[in-house]
């Protein structure tokens, strides 16, 4: 009997683990960069700023593949009377509308991410004014928790002020180079298209997760140098994923 009672406990705790693990999430310096990658959930991730060259091809393809996405835009964007109409039609969508910092700073160095380069203060007042802009469009607080930082790049510090904010930080999740899609044939890190995209599908493929839980993150719009623009993809991007079985969620459903 003493046995079995154990075998028994083994199971039930191997069951109670395995739930567990199912729901786990990835973290880097504290922000959620994948959701459950044993899920073939996906959420496309568009940030903006400066440009909006891509809104009205992106939201014509979200439609007519009835997809839900979100979108992270600082107080710039929010603010800039030429976007108006494309976030308003975001939202009558049912998109996901967030924050992406109000003057698009940088937090800490790019040489040394422990270095923070603003102040409490400072992070705190901006983010707050991005959310200003945002309630303009009746997006509130609890319409928006996630928080997406400017140049997708913090350490632990913002991290921990944005949570004192009651918001959490969210990152998209490496492995692809879908976040190159802003860079200019000058640069000398320049991705094309199909590059990027042949990068996204070659993840996943040859990982064993694949792209389970991803958190892919795609520019509204970008430079007018860049005339390659990997937007233009979108709809075959999906359409692949989806033969994949996969299914797109807002960040809201993904991290529930």
């Amino acid at each position: 009997m003493k046995n079995l009672s154990f075998i028994l406990f083994i199971l039930i705790f191997n069951s109670f683990y395995a739930r567990c693990q199912t729901n786990s999430y990835t973290f880097s310096y504290g922000a959620v960069i994948r959701g459950d990658s044993t899920q073939k959930g996906i959420a496309l991730v568009f940030t903006g700023d400066s440009y909006a060259d891509g809104a009205e091809h992106i939201i014509k393809v979200l439609n007519d593949e009835d997809v839900k996405a979100s979108f992270f835009f600082t107080g710039n964007f929010y603010r800039n009377r030429n976007f108006r109409s494309a976030i308003e039609k975001l939202k009558e969508d049912d998109h996901y509308l967030g924050a992406h910092s109000d003057k698009h700073l940088l937090y800490c160095a790019w040489e040394n991410r422990d270095s923070t380069l603003v102040s409490e203060k400072e992070f705190k007042e901006d983010l707050l004014n991005n959310y200003n802009e945002m309630e303009k469009f009746d997006i509130s607080f609890n319409d928006a928790e996630y928080f997406l930082p400017p140049y997708e790049w913090y350490n632990d510090t913002i991290t921990k002020w944005t949570k004192e904010l009651g918001l959490e930080l969210i990152n998209f999740t490496p492995g692809t180079i879908s976040h190159a899609d802003y860079t200019t044939p000058d640069l000398s890190n320049y991705k094309s298209s199909e590059e990027i995209h042949n990068s996204i599908l070659n993840y996943e493929k040859n990982n064993t997760s694949g792209l389970n839980g991803f958190i892919l993150l795609i520019h509204f719009g970008t430079h007018p140098d860049r005339r390659d623009k990997y937007y233009f993809y979108l709809q075959n991007l999906i359409n692949e994923l989806k033969k994949r079985d996969y299914s797109f969620k807002r960040i809201d459903e993904l991290l529930q």
